[in-house]
């Protein structure tokens, strides 16, 4: 079920579209200082983009900077496609980290050559689960809206069942929670 989201070009472009209201919304409230925000986006190159996306469009992340000499402040919004400085998309690291869990060697090994993900950068996706976003700030914040608490040592997958709805809506939801996260200001340490 969410490996078709994996390669879903129409999924892929709504998240953009999240991404630009919700820079939209960060670019209409201005700077802190009062300034007016330009638009100072930045080219990723993200890995395990679904063919027929349009790279184009879809590899910038959307950031501003504040147009007041001497502040000059930027504000990267949060984004859904992207997961913090993670090299590949977020929608790869969320499901091929909670597909990881339970799965057999062949499977892995599809699914590698398929996204060109290897072994050891899934094996770094779940540590990274397992502990630093475990004991982030934000988790350890936002675990208490979740009863019965979220099993940890099966996140994200977990985490995942915890929101209603198909595969699509499921991962809509978590990537949406996951969102503070990923902006410039907030980290997830």
């Amino acid at each position: 079920m969410y490996q078709a989201l994996l390669a879903d070009v129409r999924f892929h472009q709504l998240l953009l579209n999240f991404d630009h209201d919700m820079a939209d919304t960060a670019r209409s409230q201005g700077c802190a200082c009062g300034g007016v925000l330009h638009s100072a986006r930045y080219r990723r190159k993200p890995r395990g983009l679904p063919a027929g996306l349009d790279k184009k469009v879809y590899c910038w992340r959307f950031s501003f900077c504040c147009a007041v000499d001497g502040c000059r402040q930027r504000d990267t919004p949060p984004s859904l496609r992207f997961l913090g400085r993670r090299v590949y998309l977020a929608t790869m690291v969320v499901l091929i980290s909670a597909m990881r869990h339970g799965a057999t060697a062949p499977r892995v090994a599809r699914l590698s050559q398929l996204i060109g993900v290897s072994r050891r950068t899934v094996a770094h996706w779940r540590e990274w689960w397992r502990t630093t976003f475990a004991q982030s700030r934000f988790w350890q914040a936002a675990r208490a809206a979740f009863m019965p608490p979220v099993d940890q040592d099966r996140l994200p997958a977990s985490l995942l069942e915890r929101f209603a709805g198909g595969g699509a809506e499921q991962l809509l939801a978590l990537l949406r929670f996951l969102a503070p996260i990923t902006g410039g200001a907030v980290h997830a340490s």
